[in-house]
């Protein structure tokens, strides 16, 4: 590999074996990138108000997730566009393809896949390796996948990309030095792969998708409990759990001030060097005081014998 993404920039092999799987993918660039007069420099983040805007949006789109989820049983069969716009899984997408026109459906499907996926790379891509690790030691869901998956992710990058741009992987891919546009240009180009299949599938078991749509409807208050107690768990294991997904993605702008402000404090106790010159002398008058201790109670015995 000819470089791997981290916090502190840009780190650059030469082993002949690593070019095999990155021939021109890891670049180092003199001059950062800019988006909108955001500046895009790998393992430099922004101020941290833009990163936590990127980090609220994140929020906002799992939210979103979770708000399909239990409006499915309402939504299958009277707002399948509203269905997919909240939340795109698979099979949400399905069930809706076949109640939808294609325009409908590809527009709101498309924009809907690939909303979020950008605001990950950027985290990938600003935090690097240190994200990932960080990641990994509190996401119970995503650390397993960063600790089991991110070698192989180095081999099989771009399949990963188009067939599976999910969160991880598109954390994954900016850590580990895929360029912003062979990012963009593979999920874009798989996602629109991906709602062309769905959309054929959905053609091919249109009378099986149906039936799914009428038994949820035909039984929408116990599904509609069904959903409250999914997202309702999942929510709560949100609140709760010190390893959260969420929290993990709120407090990694925390980390990062908390480590700055460290550093400084350290910078600081270097520079003032008032304490030191002033702790020698006191460490010297304690030596001092212990050996007039000693050499007077050496003098009273002395005496004591003496007068023995």
């Amino acid at each position: 590999m000819n470089g791997i993404g981290s916090a502190g920039g840009l780190r650059h092999r030469t082993a002949p074996a690593d070019r095999s799987f990155w021939p021109l993918t890891i670049v180092s660039r003199r001059k950062p990138a800019r988006l909108r007069g955001v500046r895009l420099e790998r393992g430099r983040p922004p101020r941290t108000a833009i990163i936590r805007v990127i980090v609220g949006l994140v929020i906002v789109s799992q939210v979103s997730a979770l708000a399909g989820d239990l409006a499915l049983a309402e939504f299958v069969d009277k707002h399948p566009a509203w269905l997919i716009a909240l939340n795109p899984r698979n099979r949400n997408l399905a069930l809706a393809t076949i109640q939808l026109d294609a325009v409908t459906y590809y527009l709101i499907g498309f924009t809907r896949l690939v909303a979020s996926d950008p605001l990950y790379y950027l985290l990938g891509f600003w935090y690097g390796q240190r994200a990932l690790s960080w990641v990994e030691r509190k996401s119970r869901t995503y650390g397993p996948l960063v600790r089991d998956g991110e070698g192989f992710f180095r081999k099989a990058s771009y399949p990963l990309i188009f067939a599976a741009p999910n969160n991880v992987v598109c954390a994954l891919s900016a850590a580990t030095g895929v360029r912003l546009r062979t990012f963009i240009a593979l999920n874009l180009s798989g996602t629109v792969t991906r709602l062309i299949v769905i959309r054929q599938l959905g053609v091919v078991f249109q009378s099986p998708l149906q039936s799914i749509v009428d038994f949820i409807t035909r039984y929408r208050t116990p599904v509609l409990i069904v959903s409250a107690i999914a997202v309702a768990w999942t929510i709560l294991s949100e609140i709760r759990g010190d390893d959260s997904e969420l929290r993990a993605l709120t407090e990694l702008t925390h980390e990062e001030g908390s480590s700055r402000s460290t550093d400084s404090g350290h910078d600081g106790d270097g520079d003032d060097s008032g304490p030191t010159r002033s702790s020698a002398p006191q460490e010297s008058t304690a030596d001092g005081e212990a050996e007039v201790t000693i050499d007077a109670e050496r003098t009273i015995d002395r005496e004591s014998t003496e007068d023995a």
